[in-house]
């Protein structure tokens, strides 16, 4: 039996941040006021799968793409090694666990996420399914099963005030994690 242990990677001085929810409650934006005030570089997964064909094609019914989580995961995997990175994407159960220093889980009342997605142009039976998945706390609840309950933070996000309060909050975990990392 051998007594070696696996090689870990050396600490991170700035935090590496998920921020997840579902589609409507404001991830992409709180995700780039926090990058911006925080100085931590952004990902928005939802890009990088279409930019990067991190995919197995088009689901014309609900007029998004199959994720494929392994190719994602790679991709990813030395972007985050580092730390400094703010990533926003709708789930969360696929990261590694090591990957994040806070896992945000950002929550909206169901006509705020009914407007905004009707807005953005979102097929009926998308916007069901995404206010579905908001009422039975389906990111919540993939966040608790995947990660530690002390690096969660479930944050409203039903107003602008609600945003600016969000990314002070972010902005001064970032902070505290710089000073004592």
């Amino acid at each position: 039996m051998s007594s070696e242990v696996a090689p870990t990677s050396p600490p991170r001085s700035s935090p590496n941040i998920l921020v997840t929810g579902t589609p409507g409650t404001g991830k992409t934006t709180t995700a780039e006021m926090v990058a911006l005030a925080a100085g931590l570089e952004k990902v928005t997964v939802g890009e990088l799968v279409k930019e990067r064909v991190l995919h197995d094609g088009y689901n014309d019914e609900f007029d998004t793409y199959w994720l494929n989580e392994d190719k994602v995961v790679d991709e990813m995997e030395s972007m985050v090694a580092g730390g400094g990175m703010c990533v926003d994407f709708h789930t969360c159960g696929f990261f590694p666990e090591r990957w994040f220093d806070l896992v945000v889980v950002l929550r909206a009342e169901t006509d705020k996420i009914y407007d905004r997605l009707e807005g953005r142009g979102y097929k009926p039976n998308k916007i069901q399914e995404n206010i579905e998945c908001e009422i039975m706390q389906v990111v919540l609840e993939e966040a608790r099963e995947s990660y530690k309950a002390e690096i969660i933070m479930e944050l409203p996000s039903n107003t602008v005030e609600d945003m600016e309060a969000n990314v002070d909050k972010i902005v001064a975990f970032v902070e505290e994690f710089r000073q004592t990392h």
